[in-house]
């Protein structure tokens, strides 16, 4: 997997994610896994949904994961 996608959750990191760091993310597992650092013009729509829906889905999964012995369940405002 790619090395510099951090965790973005409690206890490893202090407080929330951003939407900037959850992008980061996204944008750097969309990299990774369709072997382009920025797609050519005619990707570049399909690339942005990729990143958009990798981005959708963790801020789903961190606002609802439940870290034992944290603060409990996480919701996103």
């Amino acid at each position: 997997m790619c090395r510099s996608i951090k965790t973005l959750r409690p206890p490893v990191l202090a407080e929330e994610a951003t939407e900037d760091e959850i992008r980061a993310a996204a944008l750097q597992y969309v990299r990774k896994v369709s072997g382009f650092r920025a797609p050519a013009a005619h990707n570049r729509e399909v690339f942005e949904r990729a990143v958009d829906a990798v981005a959708a889905a963790t801020a789903e999964l961190l606002a609802d994961l439940e870290v034992r012995g944290g603060a409990g369940t996480r919701r996103a405002s």
